[in-house]
């Protein structure tokens, strides 16, 4: 590699870090941009008027570079901050509703609670006041309306939350009113019709490779099961559902080829192929990581033309400049720091490798394990600061399902392409089943196997531990190590001793923490984040209400407590966040009891613990049982029919009380709103000790309930989220009622027993805030 080839790393380094900060401090980013122009004519002016050396001079010219496209970063981002300040500085506090005008931008996402799209706002209607508002949204709904897509005009009503710093979008909208205005035209209308019709085209194949289908093809994840995700990531294949600078490739590649098989000239192939991609992304939705996945694409290219790693990095460079200018937020990405990481691992360690481990194996064999090897090596210091475990078998994973996955992605294309010609696109559809079937089982089998995701120290620590272990295994494996035994010697010695520290500290942790954990425990509020996951403990039984959106925190909460077995599982009801973590539980449940299922969603959660050797009951108010020597009782909801309301949703919610058996008396709230909340409260008798408080501490509650339970705590299961749970509004009722509060954002994992007739609480961790 010669050094030349690396001249654009500082100058990408300089314009990341500006872009990072003028996002997260927009007020400074005009200051910023005038400090960068300022040092890049000063630079200019100095190399005008005095003589330097060569060396000195290419020095001062790169940092001159560096200073004007920095500035420009940050000059971008200056010029959008008038507007977005307009819109973030909105009468919005108080849980006030406002209407907006909007343009969907964004494909519509299913989240734990409904589905999310981003949008750019028009205007915003504020009491009676209209103004024009153009700023990015993102906005939250209960359900997907009919007509919805990319392109859409929607009117939306509802309140708002400020977004975190260094967000894109500027405010969190909760719609309570979503109104389609227009539906896409021209070709929005086409591509969201060919979306919808590969849906279709895959309704009738056996989960859950069904589901994945469109995942592979265009991106699309909606039909993939959480049973199935949760494997992927233990697998370390989710990356497989995401639109990638591989899947631009693939595609253009072959639109290339196709070109060359027609005798087209090279400038009609690149047109060909740069018009497919330009199609490609329509199809898959222009989101900013869509957008960054074509650049991507189209630098493998270029780098794949010239044959030269160096070239690529330089290309690398200019892309990720260029990215960062026309959109600054991309620096505080995940996926687009991913990504970069991984195409320069990639351009700069898959060559070396494959030569390095060409000298034990077959060449090409040594290069396919090299490509998805230098890939982890890369991109696992970033995941491991976002989920603290490594993927054992991640490189195993994908060499075995690797090679479907381009099969799958074409295959699927054409079912999506060919949906107004049904009979083609059913038959293209059963095709890419076979591959996505070999993909889905891999990523089951693979997240079977023990130790498939090994614990991790956590933080910056686990960062670097991470990033030492993956030099060290360049040093082992690299050509440049032949002949040095000893220099190879020692970098195996340093992998072994880095890994076993960091795979031990991760478990030597856990055991301190377990130590810490009270062993006379009645009740736990799990640290699930955004969701709900109690235990409750009598006899040595064990029941979980809930299981969070997430299997992971929640496989975490029930190692913490030395849980193994769940004897009664209540689903209260089906929203993600408290049915997502049911792969973490899934054959290791005795009973289960849950409300109406209202979709294939909560079916599919059903059949997942069945097939686990649950048994299933169905359950409405009046319905009683044991747990231990507690006893418990179903509060709501009402039989079918028993009232003239038909209860859907959050209002479903399974309330279950329970107590004796050395359990304080508790009542647990689900997601219920103040509607239902009235007339339960006419129901209770007598005090508790310990309440659930509902729906995370929304707004939505009936104060008077809080004064009828008289508790002496109340649990907040909440994490962090864009809805401003817990609100002040439901904290100041808690606090007028003389209540307690605990809360699992602040303390995480939250344990309550009685000893001696008081009323005991255990903490994970100190508190961050006022309880």
């Amino acid at each position: 590699m010669r050094a030349r080839d690396l001249r654009l790393v500082p100058i990408v380094l300089t314009v990341w870090v500006a872009a990072a900060v003028a996002i997260v401090v927009p007020d400074a980013s005009g200051p910023l941009s005038v400090g960068f122009i300022a040092l890049s004519l000063a630079g200019a002016l100095m190399l005008a008027l005095r003589r330097f050396p060569l060396a000195a001079v290419s020095v001062c010219a790169l940092a001159v570079a560096a200073a004007v496209l920095a500035g420009t970063t940050a000059a971008q981002v200056a010029y959008s901050q008038p507007g977005r300040a307009a819109v973030s500085a909105l009468p919005i506090d108080g849980g006030r509703a406002l209407s907006w005008e909007v343009r969907v931008v964004g494909k519509v996402e299913r989240s734990a609670h409904g589905v999310r799209f981003d949008a750019v706002s028009s205007q915003v209607t504020v009491g009676g006041t209209v103004m024009r508002a153009s700023a990015p949204l993102i906005v939250r709904a209960a359900e997907i309306p009919s007509g919805i897509d990319v392109g859409a005009a929607v009117y939306v009503r509802g309140t708002a939350l400020r977004a975190d710093a260094g967000a894109r979008a500027v405010l969190i909208v909760h719609a309570s009113e979503v109104v389609v205005r227009s539906r896409p035209e021209g070709v929005l209308a086409v591509v969201a019709s060919l979306r919808r019709g590969l849906h279709e085209a895959v309704s009738g194949l056996p989960q859950p490779a069904a589901g994945l289908i469109a995942g592979l093809a265009v991106g699309d994840t909606s039909g993939v099961t959480a049973e199935l995700d949760e494997a992927m990531k233990r697998a370390s294949l989710s990356h497989l559902t995401a639109v990638s600078g591989a899947n631009c490739a693939l595609v253009v590649g072959l639109s290339v080829a196709v070109g060359a098989a027609l005798g087209l000239r090279r400038r009609a192939r690149l047109a060909l192929g740069a018009g497919v991609l330009l199609a490609f992304v329509v199809l898959v939705t222009p989101e900013p990581s869509v957008v960054r996945a074509a650049a991507m694409a189209l630098i493998a290219m270029l780098a794949l033309v010239h044959g030269r790693a160096g070239t690529g990095i330089a290309v690398l460079g200019m892309a990720v400049i260029v990215l960062l200018i026309l959109d600054p937020w991309l620096a505080l990405s995940a996926g687009f720091v991913l990504s970069t990481v991984a195409t320069a691992a990639l351009l700069l360690l898959a060559g070396p490798l494959a030569d390095g481990m060409s000298r034990w194996m077959p060449s090409p064999l040594a290069l396919v394990i090299a490509v998805p090897l230098s890939a982890q090596l890369a991109c696992g210091p970033v995941l491991v600061l976002l989920d603290p475990t490594v993927p054992v078998y991640g490189v195993l994973a994908n060499l075995i399902a690797g090679p479907a996955a381009p099969v799958a992605t074409v295959i699927g294309l054409l079912a999506c392409l060919t949906t107004p010609i049904p009979v083609l696109a059913h038959g293209f559809a059963t095709l890419a089943w076979l591959p996505a079937a070999w993909i889905a089982e891999t990523a089951a089998v693979i997240a079977r196997l023990p130790w498939a995701t090994a614990p991790w120290l956590g933080g910056l620590t686990g960062a670097g531990a991470l990033t030492l272990v993956g030099a060290t295994i360049v040093v082992a494996v690299h050509p440049a190590a032949r002949g040095r035994p000893r220099l190879r010697a020692g970098a195996v010695l340093a992998v072994a001793g880095l890994a076993g520290a960091g795979i031990a500290g991760g478990p030597a942790l856990t055991w301190l923490e377990r130590e810490r954990v009270p062993h006379d425990w009645a009740i736990v509020a799990c640290d699930v984040g955004q969701g709900d996951a109690v235990l409750i403990r009598s006899a040595q039984r064990i029941a979980l209400v809930d299981t969070g959106p997430d299997p992971a925190p929640l496989r975490q909460c029930l190692e913490l407590f030395g849980v193994q077995r769940i004897d009664l599982l209540v689903l209260t009801h089906f929203d993600l966040d408290h049915r997502g973590g049911v792969p973490a539980v899934a054959g290791r449940v005795g009973h289960v009891i849950h409300g109406p299922v209202p979709d294939a969603a909560g079916a599919q959660s059903l059949h997942t613990l069945e097939r686990g050797g649950a048994r299933l009951t169905e359950v409405s108010e009046g319905v009683v049982g044991t747990l231990g020597d507690a006893r418990w009782r179903v509060l709501w909801p009402p039989p079918l029919g028993a009232t003239s309301t038909a209860f859907t949703g959050n209002d479903a919610s399974v309330i279950l009380e329970i107590s004796g058996g050395g359990v304080p008396r508790t009542l647990l709230l689900g997601d219920l709103s103040a509607s239902p909340q009235i007339p339960l409260a006419s129901r209770l008798a007598g005090a508790y000790d310990v309440v659930k408080v509902a729906h995370h501490g929304s707004a939505d509650q009936y104060p008077r309930i809080y004064e009828v339970v008289g508790a002496r705590l109340a649990l907040l299961t909440v994490g962090e989220n864009t809805y401003g749970h817990p609100r002040k509004e439901t904290l100041d009722i808690l606090a007028d009622t003389g209540t307690r509060v605990a809360r699992t954002d602040h303390s995480g994992a939250i344990a309550v027993w009685m000893e001696a007739g008081d009323l005991r609480l255990w903490r994970q961790r100190s508190v961050g805030g006022a309880e």
